[in-house]
């Protein structure tokens, strides 16, 4: 009976594989089916149900697998069906878990909602997961950099390569540990390095806190690699949702943190020490007691003073304030005024930064005081009652006397930490620091020149957790007001005279309550005040545009020799009227506000189309198009008449072509954009017989130099700067081989070689590119290989060009870093590999 029962289990079995067999046999052929009929959906359906009934299957249907996953998400995303995009992926990812091409997708459609969604540090996993999967996968790379440099901050390099600022913090952690404090909380630990600080100084207990997914991970992995993971327990939490004994046993007696900005405020310090002395520290040590450290809490940094100071700056200048009245023959026109977002902020109620940043030390052009550093402000981290008064205390003035005349571009801020009694860090523009500092721009003034014997005048309080400085404004001399008692630390001292003086420059600041106001971005003022630009521009439009014209004229020239053609200022006049004979079609599809289209539309016979998207602009250049006289036929906002996007560069009439269209080729950082050379080879297919591309080609230079400071801003540099911990391998996976938005002329570097022709990116005739090329350098200059700095020459025709790397340039200049330094001798001669993939540049170099 036994022997019966083996072969009754058997046919049964055997039945179930047969029908398997047969379902995974129909379900195959019923995805194809789907496939040929392009429903996406159901053949990916179809596709799940035969991997899972015949895992055996997964080699052979990858490819088609791949295909129908990426064909059912786009139609997913199109139909916003973003959660059932995503749980597509995550099914493909049970099949298929170490396969590099689902998870650099994956990371893709994630990265396309990290703005709405918060997606980054998910989408950054995926394309670090297929990069370690497959190193030479270009597309997961280049997905990487994209992110890397939002989920770990370049500044983590530089301050972690700051010996002098770790051994600062070192020595304040032992102080505090030695005097009793055995407990201890590291909030925002990033690496995990003032953590380790305070194991190494003898802590009993040590707790870190980090919000971000991935400086908690990475912070796992240093602090493993040092040996300290039983020691250090981590919490992927933000402070103030820490909560005892949940995630601590009991209140520590020490917090550590360096949860500071450039503006001191901005990272949230006071709110998550407001928090912690509420419940997570010890009770604040009574004053004049000789009681132990130990039972008491106490924070470190323990104090910080904010200094400021007015200063002339063309740079800062360049990038806040527009600086004419006409660009290019078009007048800008009074009716509108142009701010950046710090000049918003000031009035507004939203949580927005109100000041930009910027290395002083190193800005083009450099700078000159007007005042003398004058105290802001200082703020007790160890008093709760003055953290929480903060946030509530009315805005205060503050005034500075001017002791060198100039003009007054901006109101820079530093501070000093205060560690503990003993020891102290600056952020001081006159300091070998790691620091930026925080730069108010000054905007909104009829006259922003100042001389010796005036007041800089401003506002300043405590908001939204940024310090903030606001109305900043000159009170001349001839006031007659005296400072010459002036208290050192804040304002006059009587307040009457103050705001009667402050109502008297009611007359010297613009008034723009009915005036439209646009707001631009600091890069998008740079670019209207880049005048070489906008000259350039309209040069080899009216070259095209004379070209086109003399064609149109010689087409319609009589037998007898008489021609028909209407020359360029009567079609203007025509124009005028609303009639449009035979327009030339322009198109610029430059990122962000542009005024070229109205400078094409002040040239002759021109419909012209700009794609500015926000509201805002076009109502500005709605206004400029108004002051320079144009109909109202000349300028249309393209993408209003578009469904989508995507399909920005299709014709705007059936019958009609563009005569110009004009790409944007190279981002303000000093890259190239993204998928140019696709909207290229669009472009091409719908030119006008005689039309052009701007530009119609790029030639890329670069020369090779030797340069720490890139190296210290790109990797941590060992374990010397670290004092011995092991750091460097792990937050060096997120570096980049190219760093961006660079000043050349102010970048601390020795040039070894000459400028060298890279690469040529034709846009016209796609024939002359090679997406690689090597090219040979010769040293001139003996010293170390560390970085190649590269630029632009953009040419729109073969007479007009733009050089990214002129003073006067709106770009900046980016860099790849080698990762190892190559010793080089005068003569030699090093062999660039110069390759172009996907809008992106890699340059390896070769003995």
């Amino acid at each position: 009976m036994p022997n019966s029962n083996a072969k009754l289990h058997s046919n049964h079995w055997g039945g179930r594989e047969a029908s398997r067999r047969e379902l995974v046999s129909r379900s195959l052929q019923s995805a194809q089916h789907c496939l040929e009929n392009q429903d996406f959906g159901t053949a990916y359906a179809h596709y799940l149900l035969v991997l899972n009934l015949a895992p055996e299957l997964k080699t052979t249907v990858k490819e088609t697998f791949q295909f129908t996953l990426f064909k059912w998400a786009e139609e997913l995303d199109s139909l916003a069906r973003i959660q059932d995009l995503f749980n597509c992926y995550e099914q493909a990812l049970e099949l298929y878990p170490n396969d590099e091409v689902i998870c650099n997708s994956m990371g893709e459609h994630l990265f396309r909602f990290a703005v709405i969604m918060g997606f980054r540090d998910e989408a950054a996993g995926y394309f670090h997961k297929a990069v370690k999967l497959n190193p030479d996968f270009a597309d997961a790379k280049e997905n990487f950099y994209r992110v890397a440099n939002w989920l770990v901050e370049r500044w983590h390099f530089i301050m972690l390569n700051d010996a002098k600022r770790n051994l600062t913090y070192l020595r304040a952690i032992e102080n505090a540990v030695r005097s009793g404090s055995k407990s201890v909380l590291d909030i925002g630990t990033g690496t995990g390095i003032l953590s380790m600080f305070a194991k190494k100084a003898g802590a009993c207990f040590v707790y870190a806190c980090e919000l971000s997914k991935t400086m908690y991970e990475l912070a796992r992995d240093v602090v493993a690699a040092n040996n300290m993971e039983r020691e250090i327990k981590l919490l992927h939490l933000k402070s103030l949702d820490i909560e005892i004994p949940k995630h601590m046993p009991e209140r520590v007696s020490l917090v550590v943190t360096e949860t500071v900005d450039a503006g001191l405020f901005g990272e949230g310090i006071v709110e998550s020490l407001i928090h912690a002395w509420e419940h997570l520290l010890l009770q604040r040590k009574p004053k004049n007691q000789d009681i132990s450290a130990g039972d008491y809490g106490r924070v470190i940094p323990a104090s910080a003073t904010i200094f400021g100071m007015a200063v002339e700056c063309k740079e800062i200048r360049k990038h806040h304030r527009v600086g004419m009245q006409e660009v290019a023959g078009v007048c800008l026109s009074n009716s509108v005024q142009f701010f950046s977002p710090t000049y918003a902020a000031a009035g507004s109620e939203e949580t927005v930064e109100p000041y930009t940043t910027e290395k002083l030390s190193r800005i083009p052009g450099g700078y000159r005081a007007l005042t003398e550093p004058c105290q802001v402000m200082t703020v007790d981290f160890n008093d709760l009652q003055e953290l929480k008064s903060l946030a509530a205390r009315k805005p205060w003035k503050l005034s500075l006397p001017v002791t060198e005349g100039g003009i007054l571009d901006a109101v820079v801020v530093w501070f000093v930490l205060q560690l503990d009694d003993e020891h102290s860090l600056s952020t001081s523009p006159s300091e070998e620091t790691c620091w930026e500092q925080a730069v108010y721009p000054v905007q909104g003034l009829l006259d922003y020149s100042v001389k010796t014997g005036d007041t800089v005048m401003m506002e300043v309080c405590c908001q939204d957790c940024y310090l903030k400085i606001q109305k900043i404004t000159s009170l001349p001399s001839e006031c007659g007001m005296d400072f010459s008692d002036r208290d050192n630390t804040l304002s006059l001292g009587n307040e009457a005279e103050l705001c009667n003086a402050l109502a008297g420059l009611q007359t010297s600041t613009k008034q723009h309550g009915s005036t439209p106001v646009c707001v631009l971005e600091s890069t998008e003022i740079a670019l209207l005040n880049d005048i070489a630009y906008h000259e350039c521009f309209k040069a080899a439009m009216s070259k095209v545009l004379l070209s086109l014209n003399l064609s149109k004229d010689l087409h319609s020239m009589d037998v007898d020799g008489h021609g028909s053609g209407i020359n360029l200022q009567e079609h203007q006049n025509m124009s005028s009227l609303g009639v449009d004979p035979d327009a030339f079609y322009i198109l610029d599809v430059s990122e962000g506000f542009s005024i070229l289209p109205i400078i094409a539309g002040k040239l002759g016979p021109v419909k012209a189309y700009s794609s500015v998207e926000k509201d805002q602009h076009q109502a500005a250049l709605n206004v400029i198009a108004e002051a320079n006289h144009f109909s109202k036929e000349t300028l249309e906002f393209w993408l209003s008449h578009l469904e989508e996007e995507s399909v920005v560069l299709q014709r705007p009439k059936s019958d009609k072509l563009w005569s110009i269209i004009i790409l944007d080729v190279i981002e303000t950082s000093g890259l190239i954009q993204q998928e140019v050379m696709e909207k290229a080879a669009i472009s091409r297919c719908l030119l006008h017989s005689g039309g052009k591309i701007f530009p119609q080609y790029v030639l890329v230079y670069g020369m090779l130099v030797e340069s720490e400071s890139l190296l210290l801003e790109s990797a941590v540099q060992g374990t010397e700067p670290t004092l011995g911990f092991n750091i460097a391998p792990f937050i060096n996976q997120f570096k980049v081989p190219v760093r961006v938005y660079l000043d050349l002329s102010t970048l601390p570097c020795v040039p070894l070689s000459k400028p060298a022709e890279l690469l040529r990116l034709d846009l016209m005739n796609p024939l002359l590119n090679s997406p690689s090329r090597e090219v040979k350098v010769q040293i001139c200059k003996s010293g170390q290989v560390t970085a190649i700095p590269f630029w632009y020459h953009i040419h729109l025709d073969e007479d007009h060009s733009l050089n990214t790397s002129d003073e006067s340039s709106h770009w900046k200049q980016a860099a790849v870093v080698l990762d190892e330094p190559i010793p080089v001798q005068v003569g030699d001669e090093l062999v660039l590999d110069v390759q172009h993939h996907k809008s992106n540049i890699s340059i390896i170099v070769k003995r």
